[in-house]
């Protein structure tokens, strides 16, 4: 009876950690919109781990969770294609990164137009859809600044069909 009540004490207490965890470190936006398709759809739940870029900064192909525009609290999920310092141009709809073509296979819907060569500042990103034709992103806008960013995005979760890591 008491190995009992001790695992029932643990479960107890791990589920208590996870929710903990759950409630200051991951959100779940709905995505609205065609730009990350067909990785991410229209209409899908994301988990974004709003902690995980504490200890480490952002990466190139990292799929981002940021706020764009502060006036409208619509969140918008983007891959990272240049980091700070990084030169980045687009030919023809080919990304090139500080004088080299990158290679990216989740692009399945390209765009064909070319966007002058910028730099990325400090303490900003760079970040482009997986569905160039109809994504709005920092070709357009510009660069996405630190303070901008809620986390990194790990799996979609909802609807079922979708679960899985991204």
């Amino acid at each position: 009876m008491r190995t009992l009540r001790t695992i029932a004490s643990l479960v107890v207490q791990v589920a208590v950690l996870v929710a903990l965890v759950a409630a200051f470190l991951i959100r779940a936006p709905q995505v609205s919109g065609l730009s990350m398709e067909p990785n991410i759809d229209s209409d899908e739940y994301v988990l974004i781990n709003i902690g995980a870029y504490r200890l480490h900064p952002p990466q190139r192909n990292d799929i981002i969770a940021f706020h764009h525009d502060g006036m409208t609290p619509e969140v918008y999920i983007k891959r990272i294609v240049g980091i700070p310092g990084d030169r980045v141009r687009v030919e023809r709809g080919e990304v090139v990164v500080n004088g080299k073509p990158i290679d990216e296979p989740y692009v399945h819907y390209p765009d064909g137009r070319s966007f002058a060569q910028v730099t990325v500042p400090a303490g900003s990103l760079y970040v482009l859809g997986d569905n160039r034709g109809v994504s709005d992103d920092s070709r357009f806008w510009g660069f996405v600044r630190d303070d901008q960013i809620l986390g990194k995005a790990l799996a979609g979760v909802w609807p079922l069909n979708r679960f899985g890591v991204i």
